[in-house]
């Protein structure tokens, strides 16, 4: 895998860059990118089928590198929802450490819900 020097910025820090990089109409803020968000997560589990299928489910660095990316468009589209939501990607951070830590000292790990 093409393995790039880490940025060492805050998610806040990252989220600012990729608002700056936001061309879509302020009346769709919300909409536009919750579209995004599902197409390129869809764009993930894409490159996971076919790697399953084409490549006998090695993840060589070629088809790690080509997840990566898409991964980096997912980043990019919950930071511009959240952003359109007025809430930080640090929040965000915050409150799903939370939550998860919570349900880790609850057992609560497995199952189904939000709100277990």
């Amino acid at each position: 895998m093409i393995i790039k020097q880490p940025l060492n910025m805050t998610l806040d820090e990252y989220q600012k860059i990729a608002l700056s990089t936001a061309i879509y109409p302020e009346s769709m803020a919300i909409i536009y990118p919750a579209l995004g968000l599902a197409g390129e997560t869809g764009e993930v589990a894409e490159k996971i089928k076919k790697t399953i299928r084409d490549n006998k489910g090695v993840f060589d660095d070629t088809r790690k590198t080509e997840i990566a990316k898409e991964l980096g468009d997912v980043m990019w589209y919950a930071a511009n929802l959240a952003a359109d939501l007025g809430i930080s990607l640090d929040e965000i951070a915050a409150i799903n450490v939370e939550k998860i830590k919570s349900r880790q000292n609850r057992s609560s790990i497995h199952g189904n819900g939000d709100n277990r």
